[in-house]
C-alpha cells in the first residue's frame, strides 16, 4: 500500500498568496507543505519576471508583521499617502479635474506601501528558509487531490504522497484545487489587458499614487524608490485588448511618447525604466471558498482588475481569516464547521468588493463623452462631500461598518 507523509497543511500554489500562507501557517506551528510546478523568479531583470507592485494597505501590513514578515519588506517599501484620482476625459487627454484622497484625513499612517512582486517572492523565499515547519517544494506540481471526512490524500507531480488536514488553493485563477474540489467559479472578460512596468519622470510623486482615467481603463502610476536619481513609479496601464497589444508592440520612443499623453502629463516626460509585460483582465469570483478538507484563497477565490489596490489585499484577508480558524482548532485546522465558518466570513465581503471593482472598472472604461461627463460629476460629488470621502477611504482600506 502506498505510503503518505503525514502533515497538517498543503498549500497549493507558490506565489505571493501561496508562499504568505505557507509562512503563516508555518509561524504559526503547523507542519505545511507548499508546491507549485514553476520555481519563484526572485530577480527584476530575469526572465518571466513579475514586473507588477504591490500597495499593501493598513490592514495587510499589520498581518505581514503578525506572521514575521514586515521586517524584511520594510526597507524597500515606498509609504503611498495620497491616492491621487484625475479625470482625463474630455476632448484632448488633459487633466480637467484632479483630487487627492489624504490618509491623513482619517490615520496617522500612509494608505499603504507599495513593494516589486519579484521583490516580494525574494524576500518570502529567503524568510521560508528559517521556519523548521516550512517545506517548499518548487517544480513540483499538485498531481491528484483526493479529500475523506477525515483527511485529503494529495499525489505530487514528483510521486510524493502527503496526508493532510486541511488543503488550501492558492493556485491562481485556473486553479487545479478549485476544480477537484468541484467548486465552480463565476468569470467576467472584459476584453481588457493591462500593461506593467516601470518609468522614471522628471516631477518627483511625493509619495502620491496617481490613478488617471479617460477611457479603455485606469492608467495608473504608483511610487517606487528612485532609480539612477531620477523618480521612479510602477505603471498598470488597462487598456482594450486590441489597443493593449499595439502599444506594447510599439518601438520605445512612441510607446513612451504615448504613455506621457496617456499620463496627462501630469509627471512630465515618462521614461521606460523596465520591459513591456502584459496582462489580462477579469473579474471572477468563486461559488463558495470551502469544500470538503478544502479552502480556497486568493485567485483561486477571486480575481478582480487592479484597481483600489484591492487584489492581494484581499488575498492577505483570505489568509488571516483562515489563520484564526486553524488557530482556534488546532488539532484539526481543516474540520468542516471551520471552514464553513471561514466561508461566511470571507464570501459576502469579497462578492461586495467584486462588484465593486467591476462598476468602477466599467466607468473608467467608458468611450462615449456623456459617459465622460457622467463619471466627472460623481467623482466631483463624492469628493466635495467630506464625509462620505472619509467614508470610502475607510472602506478601500478595508474597514466594516
Amino acid at each position: 500500500m502506498a505510503q503518505f507523509d503525514d502533515i497538517d497543511i498543503f498549500v497549493s500554489g507558490g506565489g505571493v498568496a501561496g508562499l504568505a500562507a505557507t509562512i503563516a501557517f508555518a509561524q504559526a506551528g503547523f507542519r505545511v507543505v507548499c508546491a507549485d510546478p514553476a520555481p519563484p523568479v526572485t530577480g527584476r531583470d530575469e526572465a518571466g519576471a513579475d514586473l507588477r507592485t504591490t500597495a499593501f494597505l493598513q490592514p495587510a501590513r499589520d498581518f505581514l508583521d503578525r506572521i514575521g514578515l514586515w521586517d524584511r519588506f520594510a526597507p524597500h517599501a515606498t509609504p503611498l499617502q495620497v491616492m491621487r484620482i484625475v479625470d482625463a476625459g474630455g476632448a484632448e487627454p488633459e487633466a480637467r479635474a484632479i483630487h487627492d484622497f489624504d490618509a491623513a484625513d482619517i490615520s496617522d499612517q500612509p494608505f499603504g506601501w507599495n513593494l516589486p512582486n519579484w521583490l516580494l517572492r525574494r524576500e518570502m523565499v529567503t524568510h521560508l528558509e528559517s521556519l523548521p515547519h516550512a517545506d517548499f517544494r518548487p517544480g513540483t506540481g499538485t498531481a491528484h487531490l483526493l479529500t475523506r471526512q477525515r483527511e485529503a490524500l494529495v499525489t505530487l507531480s514528483d510521486g510524493t504522497r502527503l496526508r493532510a488536514k486541511l488543503v488550501v488553493g492558492a493556485d491562481g485563477r485556473n486553479s487545479p484545487v478549485r476544480a477537484a474540489a468541484g467548486i465552480r467559479a463565476r468569470t467576467t472578460r472584459y476584453g481588457q489587458k493591462a500593461l506593467a512596468f516601470a518609468v522614471t519622470h522628471a516631477r518627483p510623486h511625493d509619495n502620491i499614487s496617481t490613478e488617471t482615467h479617460r477611457s479603455g481603463g485606469p492608467f495608473t502610476l504608483v511610487p517606487l524608490p528612485d532609480r539612477d536619481g531620477h523618480p521612479c513609479s510602477a505603471v498598470v496601464w488597462m487598456e482594450r485588448g486590441p489597443e493593449a497589444a499595439r502599444l506594447a508592440d510599439l518601438p520605445e520612443a512612441a510607446f513612451e511618447a504615448e504613455m506621457t499623453e496617456r499620463s496627462a502629463g501630469l509627471y512630465g516626460p515618462l521614461k521606460l525604466a523596465s520591459r513591456r509585460t502584459i496582462w489580462p483582465i477579469i473579474s471572477q469570483i468563486a461559488e463558495r471558498m470551502e469544500s470538503e478538507r478544502v479552502a480556497l484563497v486568493a485567485e483561486a477565490a477571486h480575481v478582480v482588475p487592479p484597481i483600489g489596490a484591492q487584489g492581494l489585499n484581499m488575498s492577505l484577508g483570505d489568509i488571516a481569516a483562515l489563520l484564526d480558524v486553524a488557530e482556534q482548532n488546532r488539532d484539526d485546522p481543516g474540520a468542516a464547521d471551520g471552514l464553513a465558518r471561514y466561508h461566511r466570513t470571507r464570501h459576502t465581503e469579497i462578492m461586495a468588493r467584486v462588484a465593486g471593482v467591476d462598476a468602477l472598472n466599467r466607468a473608467s472604461m467608458a468611450e462615449s463623452q456623456g459617459l465622460r461627463d457622467l463619471r466627472l460629476r460623481a467623482l466631483n460629488a463624492l469628493y466635495t462631500v467630506s464625509p462620505v470621502r472619509k467614508t470610502l477611504m475607510r472602506a478601500g482600506l478595508g474597514a466594516r461598518g
